[in-house]
């Protein structure tokens, strides 16, 4: 893709053809700017009508001879997190041109639980054309004045996914409740304003741009603070010098620093690996979001729900192991530069704090299971105690005097059952009692 408005059709006070001056303080030129490369991959929740009948895999890019597929990203992840990734994913490549946008390709990505089994993300993979990336971006988030949503009519996910899934927004609590967007953008010589300077420093419009294109806004939307203006530059993360990526709590957005020359450029490999490994990162960044929003909810309503509460805590306790084992390892999920971009999703959504919480709120909840469980141990014992040394004692004096009348043996447990009687009717007694009634609770 090449630059249609170069420096040709803007006149010598630096408005472009149409009168806009490629300057905006509201834009700060990205609005009319028009990238060499410029991609943006949407993705939605869905539930899968079934496995659809398409090819198995996520969508292979190919760079050179090697293509983007399941194998050749399989290096980048833990196994469990590979199978996650790729064991029940789909793909269908088509083309579809409606405006700006032309679609490249489908994927779908199974995320059953127990309690969701038809849970699912649906990606669609687009290339954008003309200087329309921000505007694509800021209709797909609604922002105000933007233009129409373009992925209605023939984009529309309810009709690109028919036949495999429901596009329906969940009823239920969902990780991402509205599409999440991945987009890309590298400069020509004509884009000073996020060309690395010869010494080596991006300029500040580079994180502006940033921001906008990850925000799916313009400065005029929602226009950031001085505090939020310094924070860009420090969360942004440095893939190498060529290019950054900064993830926020609706998009990501990928950005070059130098000028793309075009097809045989490293950016090319960049947009695939953005296509491929940064999407699968973030992908499962989404699910890990989901799952222990599923865990939290789990915990807020242990209590709700009746007798078992230790049955429902083991099986809480079972999900937690399972997530950690398959989901969690945050030392050996993600390998190589991608892992800073699930750290940056991390903190953006503060899943570790989240998760720290839910395992110390799970570790309370077994405390509080454990202790009920003593006290009822306990009471049991007790209740033996009560009924066991009256009786006993009885049994003992009728054998040291040799007594075998069964009226006499009838008397003496009618005896032990009254004292037995009379010592739960104190405060040790009703404790006891107090603490096995605890099991129904349990």
């Amino acid at each position: 893709m090449t630059d249609d408005r170069s420096s040709d059709d803007r006149s010598s006070d630096g408005r472009s053809s149409d009168g806009r001056s490629s300057d905006d303080p509201s834009t700060n030129g990205l609005s009319t700017a028009t990238g060499v490369r410029q991609s943006v991959s949407v993705v939605l929740p869905v539930l899968l009508h079934g496995e659809p009948d398409w090819a198995r895999g996520p969508l292979p890019f190919a760079v050179g001879e090697r293509a983007r597929d399941a194998e050749w990203r399989r290096q980048y992840f833990a196994p469990a997190v590979a199978r996650a990734l790729h064991g029940r994913r789909w793909h269908r490549t088509t083309t579809v041109t409606d405006g700006p946008l032309t679609l490249i390709g489908l994927e779908l990505l199974g995320t059953a639980r127990p309690a969701a089994p038809h849970r699912a993300l649906g990606v669609l993979h687009f290339d954008v054309t003309g200087p329309a990336l921000l505007e694509v971006l800021r209709a797909i988030g609604h922002r105000p004045g933007a233009l129409p949503d373009p992925l209605t009519g023939p984009l529309s996910p309810a009709t690109l996914f028919a036949a495999a899934a429901d596009t329906t927004p969940p009823a239920e609590p969902f990780a991402i409740a509205r599409p999440y967007t991945i987009a890309f953008f590298t400069p020509d010589d004509s884009h000073p304003s996020v060309l690395r300077r010869a010494d080596g420093e991006l300029p500040a419009t580079a994180h502006t741009w940033l921001g906008a294109l990850a925000a799916r806004s313009a400065e005029r939307d929602n226009p950031p603070t001085p505090q939020r203006r310094e924070r860009l530059a420090q969360e942004a993360i440095r893939l190498s010098a060529d290019w950054s990526a900064l993830v926020g709590p609706h998009g990501t957005a990928f950005l070059g620093h130098r000028a793309d020359r075009g097809d045989s450029d490293f950016y090319a490999f960049a947009q695939a690996h953005i296509r491929s490994v940064h999407l699968d990162t973030l992908l499962l960044g989404m699910i890990q979001r989901d799952h222990l929003n599923a865990l939290g909810d789990q915990l807020s309503t242990v209590f709700d729900t009746g007798p078992g509460l230790a049955r429902r805590l083991a099986a809480l306790e079972d999900d937690i192991a399972v997530f950690r084992s398959a989901y969690w390892r945050p030392h050996q999920t993600v390998h190589g530069p991608a892992a800073g971009v699930l750290r940056a999703f991390h903190t953006q959504h503060r899943l570790p704090s989240l998760f720290t919480d839910i395992l110390a709120e799970a570790a309370d909840y077994g405390r509080l299971v454990q202790t009920r469980e003593s006290q009822q141990i306990a009471g049991a014992l007790g209740i033996l105690t009560i009924l066991g040394l009256p009786l006993g004692t009885a049994l003992s004096i009728l054998q040291v005097l040799g007594d075998g009348n069964p009226w006499h043996l009838l008397l003496a447990l009618g005896l032990a059952f009254a004292t037995t009687a009379a010592v739960l009717t104190t405060r040790y007694g009703r404790l006891v009692l107090a603490s096995l009634r605890g099991r129904a609770r349990g």
